[in-house]
């Protein structure tokens, strides 16, 4: 199985080559690692020249966002299955795509997923959080639980079934795309029962209590838009579900 991973970066030259490096150090032989800047200004280009030994595509453009950026990756991708992983994130050990690609196709699905670890930025050796997909169900999704994107394995055809990102979500796009999915696409999933990314804390979703805020309006939006009955409050339930996952 060919795999696709698609690395979002704009102005990353102190976090790309630790995801170009995770990649590269797979163990998996079909891997295509695509790029996608927007139009850094500072070294991340020359970088990924460097350290991109399995980069297969780069593009450097400005973009409207992480999801129109994961968009022109998606366009780009001939993988039979597509993952996301953005500048600083990094897999765990060099056999997670061979493991995640086991699972895909002993089981026959359509997407697996796992657990990603929140680390300390200044001290990736310390985690402060496992998200773990181990709860969700598609009905779950009206109290804003889903699978942790950086995990998430999905065959090609789905994409082809539902389509691309909402790249006018700020935050919570890949919460929408997950949406159409595995509720209205009814998508076949399996759940791996271990962290596979480690992912530096200060991402879009937990900045402060204001992202927060954004991305809790973006999942009602997200939820209006796909018939799916849901409230505020229901939506704000999973706050309580991530602190039972602090280290």
């Amino acid at each position: 199985m060919k795999v696709s991973i698609i690395t979002a970066v704009y102005n990353g030259e102190s976090a790309i080559v630790r995801t170009l490096d995770s990649v590269a150090e797979q163990d998996h032989r079909d891997i295509e690692h695509i790029i996608v800047d927007g139009d850094s200004q500072d070294a991340t280009l020359p970088l990924v020249r460097q350290h991109g030994s399995r980069v297969s595509h780069c593009v450097s453009e400005r973009d409207r966002g992480v999801y129109d950026a994961f968009n022109k990756g998606l366009r780009i991708a001939t993988g039979d299955a597509i993952a996301f992983l953005n500048a600083g994130d990094t897999y765990v050990d060099p056999n997670v795509v061979s493991r995640m690609v086991g699972a895909l196709t002993s089981t026959g699905v359509d997407a697996a997923f796992a657990d990603t670890l929140i680390v300390d930025r200044r001290d990736e050796q310390r985690i402060l959080r496992r998200y773990s997909s181990r709860l969700f169900t598609p009905k779950r999704m009206r109290f804003g639980l889903m699978p942790a994107h950086p995990s998430l394995f999905m065959r090609r055809t789905i994409y082809e079934c539902i389509g691309e990102y909402d790249a006018a979500f700020r935050i919570a796009g890949d919460y929408e795309l997950c949406l159409r999915a595995f509720l209205r696409s009814s998508a076949r999933y399996c759940y791996v029962h271990e962290p596979i990314v480690r992912m530096p804390d200060g991402g879009l979703s937990n900045r402060s209590w204001r992202s927060k805020l954004v991305i809790t309006q973006e999942m009602m939006r997200a939820c209006r838009m796909n018939a799916v009955p849901t409230t505020y409050l229901l939506l704000s339930l999973r706050f309580a579900v991530k602190v039972f996952e602090l280290w």
